[in-house]
This record gives C-alpha cells, sequence and structure tokens, in this order.
C-alpha cells in the first residue's frame, strides 16, 4: 500500500499570508505616491499570481494597469516579497498535520502561484521549507495554476503514482479539475465560493483531520 503523493497549494492553504501581502502591497503603492487599500480589498486579489495582484492594484488605484506603471509596481512587490516576511503564519496544527503526513510516508510537495524565490523565502522563514521534497512556484513553468501542467508536473518530479492534491481557493478547485487530480478543500483559505459550489471529495476546517483523510484516500487506492 503505497502512500499518495500530497500537493499543497501554499497561501490560504498552508499559511495565512493575506496580513503580510497586505503590508507590502500598501508599501509599494506608497512607493509609488498612490493611496493604501484595505486588508479585505487586497485579499480579494490573492491566488492568481503577482501579475494579477499587481494589475488588481494598479486598477483599484484608478491606474492603467497595461501602462508603464505595471513594470515599476511589480518589480518592487517582488522585491518586497522576498524580504518582508513578517506577517506570514502557518495555520493551526499545519506543522503537526505534514510531520504526521510524512511519518505515514507521503511525498510531500507545494504548487503555488507565488514566485518561486519568495515561496522558498517565506517557507525558510516559517521553519518549514525542509519537511517538502519539492516547491514549483507561479514563474517555475510557462504557465501557472489553473493551467494543470504546474500540478502534472510537480507529481511527475515527485514520481507519480497515486496523489492528492489540496487547496483552499477557486483556483485550485479548477486546477485539480483540470488534472483529472483528487482534491481536498481547506475551507479556511481565501475562498469566495460557498465550499457546496466548489468541486472537491473532501473539506476540511482542522489540519488535525488531514492525516486521517489521506489515509483513507491511501487506503482507497490500494
Amino acid at each position: 500500500m503505497s502512500a499518495p503523493c500530497v500537493i499543497f497549494d501554499l497561501d490560504g492553504t498552508l499559511i495565512d499570508s493575506v496580513p503580510a501581502i497586505h503590508a507590502i502591497s500598501n508599501t509599494v503603492l506608497r512607493e509609488m505616491g498612490l493611496a493604501e487599500l484595505s486588508e479585505p480589498k487586497v485579499r480579494s486579489f490573492v491566488g492568481k499570481g503577482v501579475p494579477n495582484l499587481v494589475r488588481q492594484l494598479l486598477i483599484a488605484s484608478g491606474k492603467d494597469p497595461d501602462g508603464p506603471l505595471f513594470a515599476q509596481a511589480e518589480a518592487a512587490l517582488l522585491a518586497h516579497y522576498e524580504t518582508d516576511l513578517e506577517g506570514n503564519t502557518p495555520y493551526p496544527f499545519v506543522i503537526e498535520a505534514l510531520d504526521q503526513l510524512s511519518e505515514m510516508g507521503c511525498a510531500l510537495a507545494i504548487c503555488t502561484n507565488k514566485p518561486l524565490k519568495p515561496a522558498e523565502a517565506v517557507l525558510d522563514y516559517l521553519g518549514l521549507r525542509e519537511r517538502f521534497t519539492l516547491v514549483l512556484g507561479g514563474d517555475s513553468l510557462p504557465s501557472r495554476k489553473p493551467d494543470p501542467e504546474m500540478l502534472r508536473a510537480c507529481h511527475v518530479r515527485l514520481g507519480g503514482g497515486p496523489m492528492v492534491y489540496v487547496g483552499d481557493s477557486e483556483v485550485d478547485a479548477q486546477t485539480a479539475e483540470n488534472a483529472n487530480a483528487p482534491f481536498v478543500l481547506y475551507t479556511e483559505g481565501y475562498r469566495h465560493t460557498p465550499v457546496q459550489d466548489l468541486p472537491h471529495q473532501v473539506a476540511f476546517a482542522d489540519y488535525r483531520m488531514l492525516p486521517g483523510i489521506i489515509g483513507r484516500f491511501q487506503k482507497d487506492t490500494a
């Protein structure tokens, strides 16, 4: 009975990063002479990668998202992303769940639309990086989620076999569906859609439940 590969989204799934992203976004806006935005507003922009975040910040500021400010804002955001790490926190019991999954023999990986260097920086900051065999970021391949290629590439690099994808959002649900992969939905992240309206195999709100959920997948694929 082989343990499944467990591939995770990052923001809104393993970590609550909105406080950090909100602070970084407002730092960039201030540097550009623009007004700050509220945390709920910035939260609504999270999940589709840095280019989308920058575009939404400019649109919300009344600026042309396709104009000359885009490159300036994107470069500033990426620079702060790698260094301004305060405000990122793991969700409760994430570390315990990851350690238990490793003890079960699961290979663990991250498939996130966050760029690779900022993703690895925050994982190092939180002491999580060593728990993952592989991290793929939004700039690791030519496409990003919900294109299924990221998830498929992650799965192949882990060696194939049974696989479960764990995420929190509409983008994650669509990615799993596009890749024809089992999807486990963490309900306490950044989704906007009611749980019942997102395609998923299992939903959970407490990371203490996850090892048991993965264990059931392991039995079903035996």
